[in-house]
């Protein structure tokens, strides 16, 4: 497993690093969640994404137990806070001083340690000045409850509106955790060339566009039983933009791309992103074992120039590339 360094900083993450987004918690038992983040630590993989709002929290208590035991100093534990938990009720979720001090404790309780490497607002929230905003995070941080700070799907102008903040409040801003993968790109025009500029790397999330990119979903077929497009607890909202059969035919073309590198549909769309110089880590998930493993092939791997090229030319304008596209709640009403 080949390590990076979490943007401009002296930290050094595994450039693969296993996430429980819609696994722990809602999807997948306990017994096999622990498998999976077992196997992830077999493989080399010593980062490991989650967030309060993941199955209502259960999915850091998840996590917690099954990392039970490991030398923490080898870990690097990311969490997240901005999404309703709890009762969902007016002051349990967004950015505010009181809901960022009191999450931050639940998540350390959950998870069974004292700090968490990297701490990461969810979400902007526009109903919260910046300034308390990242007056509360520079709390955790001094208070030695988390060693740097990140943010998810924010803008490049709110990246560095908050940017210019930390460093006056000498708290490290080091990374960005958007969605990006062959067909979601909104992050190349504006997100990235400002990240380059002010050291600030990607934790990229659904590298695999939530499976599509596997080819497991063929035109003109049903879905496959038991898979997350068929899943009700958020999976299938999150996929069925593309379940297009024009979208499903380009990602078959892309099947003999694969094959002549060596490697699985999986791994080819993990070593992609893994080409993005301001990428520090492409977030994995796993409902088994052995998606761990396939996954984690893809570390260490080289695309071609000419491999590169063909899959833009296969994808065509079925690649998402407006900006706009990143985006946070314009409120906080969950309701």
């Amino acid at each position: 497993m080949k390590t990076r360094n979490l943007g401009a900083s002296g930290l050094k993450i595994s450039e693969i690093a296993y996430g429980n987004w819609l696994t722990h918690g809602s999807q997948v038992e306990a017994d096999a969640a622990t498998a999976c983040v077992h196997a992830a630590l077999e493989h080399g993989i010593t980062t490991f994404d989650t967030a309060d709002v993941y199955a209502n929290t259960a999915a850091e208590t998840v996590l917690g137990e099954a990392l039970k035991g490991e030398r923490r100093e080898g870990l690097e534990i990311f969490t997240k806070v901005y999404f309703p938990t709890g009762p969902g009720a007016h002051n349990d979720h967004g950015l505010s001083r009181k809901h960022i001090r009191e999450s931050i404790e639940g998540s350390l309780r959950r998870l069974q340690t004292d700090h968490v490497d990297l701490y990461q607002a969810h979400r902007y929230d526009y109903e919260t000045p910046l300034e308390e905003t990242m007056e509360a995070f520079a709390d955790v941080v001094h208070s030695g409850k988390a060693h740097y700070i990140g943010v998810s799907e924010w803008r490049a102008e709110e990246i560095r509106a908050a940017h210019e903040l930390a460093r006056e409040l000498h708290i490290p801003l080091v990374s960005n955790q958007p969605q990006y993968s062959m067909l979601w790109r909104v992050i190349e025009d504006e997100v990235v060339p400002t990240s380059r500029e002010l050291g600030i790397g990607q934790i990229v999330w659904s590298p695999i566009a939530q499976g599509v990119l596997t080819g497991k979903y063929k035109p003109g077929e049903d879905l496959p039983a038991g898979s997350r497009a068929t899943d009700e607890k958020g999976g299938a909202d999150m996929i069925k933009r593309f379940l297009d059969d024009d979208v499903l035919s380009r990602v078959q073309q892309l099947v003999p791309l694969a094959e002549e590198a060596g490697l699985s549909m999986a791994q080819l769309a993990v070593a992609w992103v893994l080409q993005n110089d301001n990428v520090s880590a492409a977030i994995i998930g796993a409902s088994r074992p052995e998606q761990v493993a396939d996954n984690v092939g893809a570390s260490g791997v080289v695309l071609e120039d000419e491999l590169m090229s063909k899959v833009d030319e296969i994808l065509g304008d079925r690649v998402e590339r407006d900006p706009a596209k990143t985006q946070s709640p314009a409120t906080r009403d969950f309701g």
